[in-house]
């Protein structure tokens, strides 16, 4: 991999680009990380390994390593086959419907955490609160301010962001979304595949400034920040 932005680089190693991460006062600094096709996708038939490739794969370890949890919605957990991780996952989930006896759950080496609201179901809250610690976060929907500083609570000072695109488009309309770490993939998909963010249209649109930018075999890997963070 090469920097190409803010000095050239070359080679770079992922972990020196990506470890000068965002402070925020009074909570977590919550990172965003995803990736896209060049016409915008964020999956292929569903799923986004197959616009990875090793140096995503390398990206991607290096963030993991960095933080300090990891918040993702439940659709994701399902469609990417999350298993057990090396460090905490929180997972949003409004309906509860997981499989609670997932080896992601049952064979986690962290408890997970499940982040839910208070009208959430009540049976499966049960279920959950087994395998998981369950967070409450909000009365009808889950209030993800209130979700990112319930995870400060409990000691985590980086918040890694993994999507889904509702997921992330949430947490911008919450202004509790730090810094983005897109990786943009050479390749086009076409098709119904949704936006890295989806959800109510930001007014006005954030602006962001490019914290970096790297390379290698055609991907692109773009770092913005939000300003002041």
């Amino acid at each position: 991999m090469r920097q190409l932005f803010p000095e050239p680089v070359d080679p770079v190693e992922p972990l020196d680009v990506y470890r000068d991460l965002p402070v925020v006062e009074g909570r977590p600094a919550v990172r965003l990380n995803m990736i896209a096709s060049v016409d915008g996708a964020t999956a292929v038939e569903g799923r986004s390994g197959a616009l990875g490739g090793p140096a995503d794969r390398r990206v991607f370890a290096a963030l993991r390593s960095l933080a300090d949890v990891v918040l993702v919605a439940a659709g994701t957990v399902r469609a990417e086959h999350y298993g057990p991780a090396a460090l905490p996952i929180a997972v949003v989930s409004g309906s509860l419907r997981l499989d609670w006896e997932a080896p992601f759950f049952t064979a986690a080496t962290h408890r997970p955490m499940v982040v839910t609201h208070r009208r959430a179901p009540g049976d499966e809250a049960v279920r959950a609160s087994k395998v998981a610690d369950v967070l409450v976060a909000g009365e009808s929907g889950v209030d993800l301010a209130l979700a990112v500083a319930r995870l400060g609570e409990r000691g985590f000072g980086h918040v890694l962001a993994e999507g889904g695109p509702s997921l992330n488009g949430a947490l911008a309309a919450a202004g509790v979304l730090d810094e983005l770490c897109l990786t943009q993939a050479p390749l086009l998909v076409a098709g119904d595949a949704k936006r890295i963010l989806t959800g109510p249209t930001l007014v006005p649109p954030p602006g962001l400034a490019l914290r970096s930018l790297c390379e290698e075999d055609g991907s692109l890997f773009l770092r913005y920040r939000f300003p002041g963070r």
